[in-house]
């Protein structure tokens, strides 16, 4: 989670994204950022790392696909944020999932160390409902 204001940028990415099939532990995912789409795949390898395999499609076709999606979809704006030496990607929810902002530092091995930037807040990477595939099905302004 993410607390206060020192993690916002100017110019973030739209992105919106769908999913088409999800099973225990693996998500089928559509992804659109203009002027760019992706169909990937994300599975739990161990703990909290992933296999991810992400491939370009075309807009159109990604259009066509987040519509098979249904309501099934996360709508966001990405803030890419350097801190210390390392990249930070800060989610901020839009639509059902307003008011939802979560940070994320992809690393090359889950034991590196890393500073923590002040404005991460707790730590939710272990609570499956702020899994995008989660909020996409449950949304966090549904949660009690």
């Amino acid at each position: 989670m993410v607390r206060g204001t020192g993690w916002q940028t100017t110019g973030p990415r739209h992105m919106e994204q769908g999913y088409l099939a999800r099973t225990p532990g693996v998500s089928i995912r559509v992804r659109k950022s203009a002027p760019h789409a992706w169909l990937s795949v994300k599975a739990t390898r161990q703990g909290i790392t992933r296999e991810e395999f992400e491939y370009a499609i075309p807009v159109p076709d990604a259009d066509a696909l987040l519509t098979l999606c249904g309501g099934h979809r996360v709508e966001k704006r990405r803030h890419v944020i350097r801190h210390e030496g390392d990249v930070w990607e800060v989610d901020e929810f839009l639509g059902a999932n307003t008011g939802l902002v979560v940070a994320e530092i992809e690393l090359e091995d889950p034991q590196q160390p890393f500073v923590r930037p002040p404005w991460v807040g707790r730590e939710v990477t272990d609570d499956a409902r702020y899994y995008n595939a989660n909020l996409a099905q449950t949304p966090f302004t549904a949660w009690r």
